[in-house]
């Protein structure tokens, strides 16, 4: 079309034309009166779209493709993220079945020795005052805990309170320097004093120079009076090393710990004492000594000796 003055006035015209059906189907909404127009119009251009689409297709899949991939990285990593919840909860049923093997043993040490206990839960370790071998627990005097009290596991003695709040407590672990406790020994009864030394054995003053000790025998606690900080009957721990007699008023052995100091979680306090002392009836029972193979080994003549009667 030639650019004259009568091809820009159609210009203009079919532009105020288009504008005011514009207008008219925005106002129309629903009722547009050239809604029948536009839906013919689909219907002759609605196969051309689809062709152009369809030519076009490949490019807008991979536009989708880096689109969503960011979709299907939040996917992953929200898998990733359910596996790891997954395993913290298996993690934590884990720990779970262990303090409930702790919170069954300290229960039957506890039903064996009469002790009355309230169970803790060790929250803290460190020095609470100065360089202590100390743990906290997260039950205190609101729990009915006073200072001086009996803590025990279900392997044996773990120390005493020392010092309570309103709903926590320090104990003393019965491996530390400054800590003493009177115990007597399995069977024979001899009384003695055991001091911690921190990650060494505990040290036990034997009150009878003369006691007959070997490698192997067992402590438990000799009891305080008014049981107040010790419980009688408490496990404390195995002869690892005695030391040889010199003449002295006392006797040193050295004794493994039935627990372990550095593994701490389920505790129980004693709030209250037995009846009467339960003696050895908290220990363990003593492990069997594994019988050591007998092997006999029978020699038999060779073929190839002389006959001794013969050479006569």
């Amino acid at each position: 079309m030639r650019d004259t003055r009568e091809s820009r006035l159609l210009l203009v015209l079919l532009i105020a034309i288009a504008f005011a059906l514009i207008t008219v189907d925005i106002r129309g909404g629903q009722d547009s009166p050239v809604d029948g127009a536009r839906q013919a119009a689909a219907t002759v251009f609605g196969p051309i779209e689809n062709g152009v689409s369809s030519a076009v297709d490949p490019v807008g899949n991979a536009i989708s493709a880096v689109r969503d991939s960011g979709g299907r990285h939040s996917r992953i990593a929200q898998l990733e993220h359910d596996n790891a919840a997954l395993k913290a909860k298996l993690g934590s049923d884990d720990r779970n079945r262990s303090r409930l093997k702790q919170l069954d043993k300290m229960i039957k040490v506890a039903g064996e020795g009469q002790y009355g206990i309230k169970g803790a839960e060790v929250i803290a370790i460190g020095a609470a005052q100065g360089f202590s071998w100390t743990v906290t627990i997260d039950v205190g005097a609101n729990d009915g805990i006073q200072r001086d009290m009996t803590v025990l596991n279900g392997a044996g003695l773990v120390g005493r309170v020392t010092t309570v709040g309103p709903d926590t407590a320090t104990v003393l672990l019965a491996n530390d320097p400054d800590f003493t406790v009177g115990t007597r020994m399995e069977s024979t009864d001899e009384l003695g004093f055991a001091s911690g030394q921190g990650d060494r054995p505990l040290r036990v003053e034997l009150l009878n120079a003369k006691a007959k000790i070997k490698k192997g025998d067992r402590l438990v606690t000799f009891g305080s009076q008014s049981d107040k900080p010790f419980v009688p009957g408490v496990p404390v721990g195995v002869v690892s090393r005695v030391d040889p007699s010199g003449g002295d008023l006392t006797r040193t052995i050295y004794v493994t710990p039935f627990v372990s100091f550095t593994k701490l979680d389920i505790v129980g306090v004693v709030v209250a004492a037995p009846k009467s002392d339960p003696r050895d009836t908290v220990l363990p029972p003593k492990p069997r000594p594994t019988p050591t193979p007998t092997v006999t080994v029978t020699v038999t003549p060779s073929a190839s000796a002389p006959d001794l009667g013969q050479q006569q």
